[in-house]
């Protein structure tokens, strides 16, 4: 029995260590994040946007909660599509979710939900480019 205790033992710790070397190597192989800038955001051509949403589903009842962080206005949409093919799927009213704001939609099916999403789209336009930069 002793064995078998110093035989796990060995086996862990050996789990451990490679467990933490790939882990290291991973964090160390992530690029540094770039700096943020009105001159990162044009090279990139893109701009951070959309926002970070959480869809819970209870029962028949799904709500989305979203959350903008981002400088422009996001008109998010809900999406259920329902199991029984004679329940209607529906899709939620557009609503905007304006910069450092957040916004709760909610559906529902008659029997069972198969799936819910959430899109985005901009719902301004996108800020002129500076001169010069």
């Amino acid at each position: 029995m002793r064995a078998l205790r110093r035989g796990f033992a060995a086996h862990a710790s050996v789990a451990a260590l490679l467990l933490g070397t790939a882990v290291a190597a991973e964090v160390h192989a992530a690029p540094a994040p770039a700096e943020d800038t009105a001159a990162a955001v044009a090279a990139r051509g893109t701009e951070d946007f959309g926002a970070s949403c959480l869809t819970v589903v209870e029962g028949t009842r799904v709500t989305a909660h979203c959350r903008n962080p981002y400088p422009r206005t996001d008109r998010i949409r809900l999406h259920v599509e329902c199991d029984p093919w004679w329940d209607l799927d529906t899709d939620s009213a557009p609503v905007d979710v304006a910069p450092a704001d957040h916004a709760s939609v909610t559906a529902r099916c008659w029997k069972e939900v198969r799936s819910a999403w959430v899109t985005h789209e901009p719902a301004d336009p996108a800020p002129p480019a500076r001169p010069g930069t």
